[in-house]
């Protein structure tokens, strides 16, 4: 059994502890690699490396550096197959969607090999009699990044392409849960050229995460994954001195008017809620139906749900594949129980073959960790399974009055990360997008992931830190603005100044 180790200094590194956690295929139950859980040591060894890396990668002019991001991405293109298997072996995902997560990060590594023009700072002739003034965005210097198990590809590039182009260099903590494709990414990075110690994984768990937080030479820290963890990373790194931008939990919701296209929104309905099991933080858990839409719907909803293609990942024609974890299952089953006796109306219930009455398999894979698609009507605010982000294959049902209850509904809820709201009528569309409390807004577009260039990032207990990731926020994220101003001896004036200097 192989064993998944570092990555410092432009090579793979022995971690210096014995821990270990093992790898699972979750389609097959099957362990199929170990990783190794990284040390203190093991990150200052990490830190090290970067600190060695960072002034040179730093002086290097950007364009220079967006050459190398630019030979990174044609590397990426080119293995974006194998990265796609790799994820959908790790962590179950249907091999076209983890195509399309590879996908979706190879747009951030072509926003950061623009670097150039995005780096340029402003400049005012004659601030003040003889005096210039200007403003340049330096890099930080080693930066780190934690992110989450749902998307090993995609939300790591979201972060290092960026920091890597600003001049900072960067050490990676990936989920233990499926390193490899970090790992991947990592070698195609020293195949571009980009200089050893100017990228860096360390794996491990929260022993290493705590060490990053701790770090003083680690200037910022960018993270994805749950709001309790969030919190914690948001606590921790600023009270640390540390600039830090943390990701957490998502309740997203869709609502649907009397007004829509009841196919449409079937479609993106089903697709939203059960694509990749429901483990991702723009999924829509929650379908908020208007006035009389909901007994038009549900029907055809049960009816999808019931009928979803679950299977191995690597099945051509899957629409959804195994549960990340067993534990993941029993916690998710846990909240289908929940839903149940709180009062409400279990439609489709996941946990069960709706075929044979048996406990949800897939034939030929029975060792795997499955659940079929959950689907409740009649959730009410209270209730746990609508409070909650459960993070799995499994869609609530609300039923409200009218858009204004809608709103209001959506608006009251913790999280904020990701909505949508269905409708032809422009005017019903204006208004959701104004008053929607929320960070990232989809009008008949399911799932509203901002392209490379705008940034990703909710609101409320979805986001803690100023500033959103990649897009102009994530430079700004990686950067710090220096003021500059210039007066040459002709045009100093003779004596001692005791005024501050102003432009009279």
């Amino acid at each position: 059994m192989s064993t998944l180790q570092h990555w410092i200094g432009g090579r793979q590194v022995e971690s210096s502890g014995t821990r270990t956690q093992p790898v699972f295929n979750p389609a097959t139950g099957q362990r199929v690699r170990d990783v190794a859980l990284g040390t203190v040591q093991d990150l200052q060894t990490a830190v090290d490396a970067a600190l060695r890396a960072q002034q040179t990668w730093a002086d290097m002019p950007p364009i220079r550096r967006a050459r190398h991001l630019l030979s990174f991405l044609q590397l990426l293109n080119e293995q974006r197959d194998a990265i796609a298997a790799a994820i959908t072996e790790e962590h179950g995902k249907v091999l076209s969607d983890a195509r399309g997560e590879v996908m979706r990060g190879i747009e951030i590594v072509e926003f950061a090999c623009g670097i150039a023009p995005m780096l340029k700072g402003d400049f005012t002739d004659q601030v003040a009699t003889g005096l210039d003034n200007w403003t340049i965005r330096q890099p930080l210097g080693v930066v780190a990044g934690i992110t989450p198990f749902n998307f090993p590809c995609m939300v790591p590039c979201w972060m290092f392409p960026i920091a890597l182009a600003c001049g900072n260099t960067f050490i990676l903590k990936p989920s233990e849960r499926d390193p490899s494709a970090s790992l991947l990414m990592a070698q195609l990075l020293k195949q571009a050229g980009v200089p050893d110690g100017v990228f860096n994984i360390v794996q491990g768990d929260a022993t290493v995460v705590n060490a990053i937080l701790q770090h003083p030479d680690i200037k910022a820290v960018s993270f994805v994954g749950s709001t309790p963890v969030a919190k914690h990373i948001y606590t921790e790194g600023s009270r640390n001195g540390k600039r830090t931008q943390a990701l957490g939990g998502a309740k997203n919701h869709m609502v649907v008017m009397p007004d829509a296209d009841l196919d449409q929104a079937v479609d993106a309905l089903i697709g939203s809620a059960y694509g990749s099991a429901g483990e991702r933080c723009m999924a829509i858990s929650v379908a908020v139906l208007v006035g009389d839409v909901a007994d038009k719907i549900m029907p055809r909803l049960a009816e999808r749900a019931r009928t979803l293609k679950i299977a191995d990942g690597t099945v051509a024609d899957a629409e959804m594949g195994p549960i990340i974890t067993r534990d993941s299952v029993k916690r998710i089953s846990g909240y289908i129980e929940e839903g149940r006796t709180s009062g409400a109306s279990l439609v489709v219930d996941g946990r069960v073959d709706p075929s044979s009455g048996q406990p949800f398999a897939v034939k030929g894979r029975e060792d795997g960790f499955w659940l079929g698609g959950t689907l409740f009507d009649h959730v009410k605010p209270e209730m746990k399974i609508y409070r909650e982000e459960i993070f799995g294959p499994v869609l609530a049902c609300v039923r409200v009055k009218d858009f204004t209850d809608a709103v209001r509904l959506i608006n009251a809820h913790e999280f904020a990360n990701g909505v949508s709201c269905y409708t032809r009528d422009g005017h019903v569309a204006r208004e959701f997008a104004r008053r929607i409390e929320v960070g990232m807004v989809g009008i008949n577009v399911p799932i509203p992931v901002p392209m490379a260039w705008h940034g990703f990032g909710g609101w409320k207990s979805s986001l803690f830190g100023d500033t959103h990731v990649y897009g102009q926020e994530g430079i700004r994220f990686y950067t710090r603005q220096k003021s500059i101003m210039q007066r040459w001896p002709e045009s100093t004036a003779k004596g001692s100044e005791f005024v501050i200097p102003s432009s009279i």
